[in-house]
């Protein structure tokens, strides 16, 4: 998703450059500045939901299969239990929701007095 809002940011920077507008031509890369380490956290997160290291992102220097291994690696599903990294977060069982009849679903308890 963020590769197809930079393209988009690099295709409108382009437009505007060429009408005349040059002045947001480092908008594409203060986006890709922004949102480089939140993206890389995401995946180093997802890796760790299928029991992997981190450092499984430098594969993708390998040029061609490198981000095909990454792919497969993060389409995968999750290892099944807890792993070296913590529990599986799809297994967490879920709360259940209360019923109050004078106040509904979760909501906070009204003080009467």
């Amino acid at each position: 998703m963020n590769s197809a809002v930079a393209l988009a940011l690099f295709v409108a920077v382009v437009m505007l450059a060429k009408a005349g507008y040059p002045y947001f031509v480092s908008l594409p890369f203060i986006y890709i500045a922004a949102t480089a380490i939140p993206s890389l956290a995401s995946l180093v997160r997802r890796l760790h939901d299928t029991n992997r290291s981190g450092w499984w992102f430098f594969i993708t220097t390998v040029p061609v299969v490198g981000p095909l291994i990454l792919f497969s690696m993060t389409v995968t599903r999750s290892a099944p239990g807890e792993n070296r990294f913590g529990p599986n977060p799809y297994e967490h069982p879920t709360a259940e929701a209360t019923v109050n009849p004078d106040i509904g679903y979760l909501a906070p308890p009204i003080d009467r007095r």
